[in-house]
């Protein structure tokens, strides 16, 4: 079979590609810019030109976008599409119900939500790792240009009795590097700031259940006032969503990750990657930020426990991050994802924690207990191996 990629500055394009190939089908490439997502006369006359030219048996992208999706029904061809990002406002354009379209999401919930409105055009399909590809990852020198400390060492390859340079790392956004829009709402009136604590203080305290878009239109009117956001005029997004999704959910994961750093690096030590090279802490190094694609995985084999904490956007889906971790041999240490027990199991493949208390107890624990933190590491990674590759999310596609 012949597929026709769209290949944009995405996450995963490398590992996807590869996938492709090994399980027997042609690539042509499409360059393309999400940035021309939603329209543009002159790509939809070079996409319907290469189609022809090419006549491929479907399209592919990592992420939906309504341009294609409306190239591909004129010119009747499949459009598979595979979104990672949460929120993804262009799941709630028009062009989602159009016939040619299968689209993959990695949370059940959110999938759920959408076949219940009767969009049976969107399914559930989790992430993936290139097990096969991290398996064969060796350290290199690389400088921390700002701590002047080692990421890795080239005297060792990444085998399990790699010694381990880090004990505690977490790899990701703090949200006050970009899209951190909460910020610009400086003309907010004193309720609506006392209302916007006091909610995103309760949401803190609870896993599982978001309910910052249900509890806005009280205060919708202020926000708007302070910044507009109006919903693309091709999309069924309301206010609400756009406020609690990009940005209030984003200040909340914020500060969650801020309050877990500063619980942790109290305790001990404690090794950041992040964009926001200017975040400090006592007993906490910032290394800024490392390379998905081969410096990333290096980080999660490297460190005795690897955290992930959740978007507060993702709804019930596993992260990407996880999936890396797993997917190198990474111990993992998680906040509850009801997705997770679909298909691991906790203290067997990776371990989650329901509070502050419990992760610090938990980070106690693991680091005491080498064996049985080395044992979960080894289970996770063969779960990977053994049915979330990126070939096994191939075939599923197929079948669906």
């Amino acid at each position: 079979m012949k597929l026709l990629y769209l290949e944009w500055a995405s996450f995963g394009n490398k590992d996807m590609k590869d996938a492709f190939l090994k399980e027997g089908f042609t690539l042509v490439c499409f360059p393309f810019s999400n940035k021309e997502s939603r329209q543009d006369k002159f790509v939809e006359e070079k996409l319907t030109e290469a189609l022809h030219k090419e006549t491929p048996d479907f399209i592919f992208s990592f992420n939906y976008f309504p341009l294609v999706s409306n190239v591909c029904k004129k010119e009747n061809i499949r459009y598979i599409s595979w979104v990672y990002d949460s929120p993804y406002v262009m799941l709630y354009s028009y062009t989602v119900i159009n016939p040619c379209n299968t689209i993959y999401i990695f949370d059940k919930e959110l999938c759920m939500e959408f076949q219940h409105a009767g969009i049976h055009t969107i399914h559930y399909l989790p992430m993936a790792a290139n097990a096969e590809r991290l398996d064969t990852l060796i350290p290199i020198e690389h400088q921390d240009h700002n701590n002047k400390t080692p990421l890795a060492d080239t005297a060792y390859c990444t085998s399990d009795h790699s010694p381990f340079l880090y004990d505690i790392s977490f790899v990701g956004s703090l949200y006050t590097e970009r899209h951190n829009f909460f910020e610009r709402m400086t003309t907010l009136s004193d309720y609506t700031k006392g209302y916007l604590d006091a909610l995103m203080s309760a949401q803190m305290n609870i896993q599982g259940c978001n309910f910052i878009q249900d509890s806005l239109s009280p205060i919708m009117d202020d926000l708007y006032q302070a910044l507009p956001m109006d919903p693309n005029s091709d999309g069924v997004e309301t206010r609400e969503y756009l406020y609690s999704q990009y940005v209030i959910n984003r200040k909340i994961t914020g500060l969650e990750r801020t309050h877990i750093l500063q619980e942790i690096s109290a305790r001990h030590a404690m090794d950041l990657f992040t964009h926001d090279r200017t975040f400090t802490l006592p007993n906490l190094i910032n290394h800024g930020p490392v390379d998905n694609f081969s410096e990333m995985p290096l980080v999660f084999k490297q460190s005795r426990i690897n955290l992930n904490i959740s978007l507060r956007s993702i709804k019930s889906g596993i992260p990407q991050r996880a999936f890396d971790i797993m997917g190198i041999g990474g111990f993992l240490l998680s906040n509850y994802q009801a997705d997770f027990l679909d298909d691991f199991i906790p203290g067997e493949d990776f371990d989650y924690y329901e509070s502050t208390d419990d992760l610090l107890a938990k980070i106690d624990y693991y680091l005491a207990h080498d064996d049985e933190r080395a044992a979960i590491s080894k289970n996770g990674h063969e779960k990977i191996v053994k049915a979330h590759t990126y070939r096994h999310r191939v075939r599923e596609m197929l079948a669906t």
